[in-house]
């Protein structure tokens, strides 16, 4: 079996459990498979890959909150589009430090936010939570890979004598 097909089929059976956690706690479906897609698009693999995911996530949803409510501050709509221009601004210049480099986390955040009209309650255990599951596809699909492919031990011993 190959690498792909292992992770596809671990990410099969994983999302549909994470369907059923998903409507079980309350959460969001459609922001949880956020969360797992910015794992999986994360350029680091791995706890390392997680993390930036997750942080990354977090100031997405961050940069949402403060647009929307700078936002509401102004009744002058044009004033709304320089808000958003300029905090997207500050997400990509964020990037700068290393743990918020991965500038598409940070949007997936921010979009999932706006998405959910502001309710970043919601938001971010749905995309911890998905960021988890990401994880955990590609790992159980690795692990999957190597477990059915490593050669049978005591096949290999009794073929060497």
């Amino acid at each position: 079996m190959t690498v792909l097909v292992a992770i596809s089929l671990t990410t099969g059976i994983l999302s549909g459990i994470w369907g059923w956690v998903a409507v079980s706690l309350g959460l969001l479906s459609w922001a949880g498979f956020l969360g797992c897609t910015t794992y999986f698009a994360s350029p680091k693999d791995g706890i390392r890959g997680l993390g930036l995911s997750i942080v990354t996530n977090m100031s997405g949803v961050f940069w949402a909150m403060v647009i929307i409510h700078l936002s509401s501050l102004f009744s002058v709509e044009i004033l709304g589009y320089v808000v958003t221009a300029l905090v997207s601004f500050f997400m990509c210049v964020q990037a700068k430090k290393t743990w918020l480099n991965y500038i598409p986390g940070t949007f997936i955040g921010s979009c999932a936010t706006f998405a959910a009209n502001g309710d970043w309650q919601l938001v971010i255990p749905s995309l911890i939570v998905g960021a988890l599951f990401g994880y955990t596809m590609k790992a159980s699909g690795l692990w999957l890979h190597q477990k059915l492919n490593q050669p049978n031990s005591k096949l290999a011993a009794a073929e060497a004598e």
